[in-house]
């Protein structure tokens, strides 16, 4: 079938995109779904930071490169072996697609999934197929989702079903922004009620975890960054006091807020500097943990004393450690009680062709998500 679709056919591209335009918009040929694999028609699309750092060439990937892992749609089309979605389902699409079989997946922890990032890397679905191209030329898939695209083919374990009743544009944001961002204080950290916590980087998956730190009842959630915009946001989502970055005594203000220190610090920005930031605000025997995605050539120096004389861990967190098809639901039923206003992150809406102006409002920090409408 053809389909449109916002394709990078370069990285590192000079901002601002809306004049080098690095995202063009195609029209593809999109192969129908192969064993074990499923057609979406895509209804939103999260603008994410992950999505940018392959444009600006942080974490290079080859070209031409169809991008976009936060997202939800419906289901149009089953291939052989489907046998548990029908056509006509609503799903959050999974942007690591847990194979159940390797080391990791065994463990419980399939966000780890090998067979996923190797696919991933290679651009490939985790059936090792491209289903995208144009003249017969092979285009690849982002983190086997793709979502920049008004249909996307999928393997079944890189989608997970949801009630009809949520918003497909509300639950794209459950598909990255939301799952990382609670994962983190969930299960990485597993915050306890009056525990105190510090967010570093106030973007869409650092206010979601601002608001997972709230939920789960922690006495005092300490918000920096260097934007007043998001400071006073991060109030919206049960941060109790806020520290701007950028003040020459911001971690003295951070340590003294928390009588030492906090519990839990979460970097949620990909920065060096901001995770030595979040390690210095962390308390003797506290926890630091990072789920910003740097730069392969970004590096930190610390003092290794404090890991052992102070009992300090610093832990990384990848897609918030979550095991998707029990966290997504559990998140979406905080949200309809009230206790993860998500609906909030949203700060404008895209139609495909306005894509590179969008990711010029990421790169100014401008937004926290804007959400592209494939049917706008």
């Amino acid at each position: 079938m053809k389909t449109r679709a916002a394709v990078l056919t370069r990285t590192g591209a000079a901002a601002p995109y809306a004049d080098s335009r690095p995202l063009e918009i195609w029209e593809v040929d999109l192969a129908p779904p192969g064993p074990g694999e499923v057609l979406v028609k895509v209804a939103a699309a999260g603008v994410c930071h992950s999505d940018l750092s392959i444009i600006n060439g942080d974490r290079p990937r080859d070209t031409p490169i169809v991008l976009g892992h936060e997202a939800a749609g419906v289901i149009q089309a089953l291939g052989e072996g489907v046998t548990d979605l029908e056509v006509g389902d609503h799903v959050v699409m999974l942007f690591v697609p847990g194979c159940g079989n390797c080391q990791p997946c065994a463990e419980g922890r399939p966000v780890l999934c090998e067979p996923a990032g190797q696919a991933g890397v290679a651009g490939t679905l985790l059936s090792g197929a491209r289903r995208l191209s144009r003249n017969g030329q092979p285009i690849s898939h982002f983190v086997g989702v793709s979502a920049f695209a008004e249909h996307a083919v999928l393997s079944r374990r890189g989608v997970h079903r949801i009630d009809k009743s949520v918003p497909l544009e509300l639950a794209a944001l459950f598909g990255c922004a939301v799952m990382t961002g609670v994962g983190a204080v969930a299960n990485t950290a597993r915050v306890s009620p009056g525990q105190s916590v510090a967010v570093v980087g106030l973007g869409g998956v650092g206010l979601s975890s601002v608001m997972g730190a709230a939920a789960a009842g922690a006495a005092r959630v300490v918000a920096v960054d260097l934007n007043a915009d998001k400071l006073a946001m991060a109030r919206e989502f049960g941060a109790t006091d806020i520290v701007n970055a950028g003040d020459e005594d911001a971690v003295k203000q951070v340590r003294e807020l928390t009588g030492g220190g906090v519990d839990h610090a979460f970097e949620m920005v990909g920065s060096a500097k901001a995770l030595e930031m979040a390690y210095r605000i962390t308390r003797r025997g506290g926890q630091t943990v990072t789920a910003g995605l740097p730069s392969s050539a970004q590096a930190i120096s610390l003092p290794v004393w404090h890991l052992v004389a102070e009992e300090r861990t610093l832990k990384g967190c990848y897609m918030g450690s979550c095991v998707p098809r029990r966290d997504i639901d559990r998140y979406l039923a905080l949200h309809a009680a009230g206790r993860l206003p998500v609906d909030r992150l949203v700060t404008g809406h895209l139609t495909l062709d306005q894509i590179n102006e969008g990711f010029d409002r990421l790169a100014r920090g401008e937004a926290i998500r804007q959400i592209i409408r494939m049917d706008a």
